[in-house]
């Protein structure tokens, strides 16, 4: 572990990831408000470890990657938990759910594939993204409209296909890139 990599805003990726096993624990225990009170922590505190790191000026690249990992975990988490408590609703959506899966995880193996790591961008888009689907979930689980939910997963496409263009286009790998205009403007290696 590097040093000072325990500060708080580490911290709170380790609660992310140490949330995961415990949102699939409360699906499987049939827990769906103990579900959504996790899973909105675990947005929270992903909300809040980026924004601690840049105010707190303890951004590292070891950071972004363990922001990175506890994404992973909660985004892979939590739609198995969704598909036990609400199997009607993910049969409703599954089409949008796939979609979100799909622009999820293909960045991801491409970074594997190019970089044998997680990318962790980190770009506004991404950003933008995640708080509209942290708003649009839990609003769905309560038995919100389905729509607003589609279009942040149609929004969400659109940002990881912006990581795609980031991957294929840098050379070694590099934390932290705001967007695609900003990868475009690095230096050539």
């Amino acid at each position: 572990m590097p040093k000072k990599a325990l500060n708080i805003p580490n911290l709170l990726s380790i609660l992310r990831i140490l949330l995961a096993p415990l949102l699939l624990a409360a699906a499987a225990a049939g827990l769906p408000g103990l579900f959504l009170f996790l899973f909105i922590l675990s947005l929270l505190s992903d909300a809040l470890d980026g924004f601690l790191a840049r105010r707190l000026n303890q951004v590292s690249e070891w950071g972004a990657q363990l922001d990175s990992w506890g994404d992973l975990v909660t985004y892979l988490a939590a739609p198995f938990g969704v598909w036990l408590l609400w199997p009607a609703l993910v049969s409703r959506e599954l089409n949008f759910i796939l979609l979100g899966l799909a622009a999820f995880l293909f960045p991801i193996l491409l970074g594997f594939y190019k970089f044998r790591r997680l990318t962790s961008y980190h770009t506004h888009a991404a950003k933008i993204a995640a708080v509209l689907l942290g708003i649009t979930t839990p609003l769905l689980l309560i038995g919100g409209p389905a729509y607003p939910f589609r279009i942040a997963i149609i929004v969400f496409l659109v940002a990881e296909l912006e990581e795609v263009a980031i991957t294929i286009r840098l050379k070694r790998w590099q934390a932290n890139i705001p967007s695609i205009f900003h990868c475009c403007r690095l230096p050539s290696e």
